[in-house]
């Protein structure tokens, strides 16, 4: 019997909106296979910071998944503090580091799903999570992870207008804060109750919410939206 699940690939699956997107699909119709840092039971494992190990992913998910990806997710991302005041070093391999785990991989894995895509002729998705921080900015200490998720929009928009006419669709989700462990550490560092006047919701969103838009765009958002950014920060940025 011919398989007709579809098949997708989530990277940074190990926990917050990775393992809700991971976990929100069913698999009565998807095969879905998700990536970590340190490989957990159950999850591929690749080092983004090692510029190999992306393409490597790709190889290792093709062949669990019988040849055939249908949707690339990339979630994967860190948000490490790079202040200004440190060393010259320190800071470029600080920004390095972030630009080559949050912008660099998720292109290299891009650009094989579109060539995979093509190769089979058939349609395939791509959906990328970047930030609130893309539009809006960051901290001082943050100018490199906001970079980086700006360059993400600007890429998955470029491959929207670029391969829409073979079918190969492309979207990106902007969250605001959502209650990860990353985002926890960072609103309590700097104020919580504070930064979270700035949001009118009056809360941040929930891992789950922000999957829910994933799977939305992975499946069932129509061609038409190719191209289309999503934001999801309880207003606290509107465009």
């Amino acid at each position: 019997m011919a398989d007709t699940k579809t098949h997708i690939l989530v990277t940074g699956a190990s926990r917050g909106i990775g393992k809700a997107i991971l976990d929100g699909f069913d698999p009565d119709k998807t095969k879905a296979l998700g990536h970590s840092t340190s490989g957990e039971t159950g999850l591929l494992k690749a080092d983004f910071a090692v510029s190999e190990e992306a393409p490597q992913l790709w190889q290792d998910a093709l062949a669990r998944l019988d040849g055939r990806i249908d949707v690339l997710i990339n979630n994967a991302g860190i948000f490490d503090p790079n202040p200004i005041a440190d060393s010259d070093t320190d800071w470029l391999e600080n920004w390095s580091r972030t630009m080559q785990i949050n912008l660099t991989a998720s292109a290299q894995l891009c650009r094989l799903a579109v060539q995979h895509f093509q190769e089979r002729e058939g349609t395939g998705r791509i959906v990328n999570i970047a930030s609130r921080a893309a539009y809006r900015g960051d901290s001082p200490d943050h100018w490199h992870y906001a970079a980086s998720k700006g360059g993400m929009v600007a890429m998955t928009k470029t491959i929207a207008r670029a391969y829409a006419s073979e079918e190969i669709l492309a979207f990106a989700i902007c969250p605001g804060f959502t209650m990860t462990g990353m985002a926890e550490d960072y609103l309590e560092s700097r104020g919580g109750e504070k930064l979270l006047r700035d949001i009118p919701l009056g809360r941040v969103a929930q891992p789950e919410e922000i999957a829910s838009m994933a799977k939305y765009c992975a499946l069932d958002a129509p061609p038409s939206m190719t191209g289309a950014v999503l934001d999801a920060n309880g207003a606290s940025f509107v465009r």
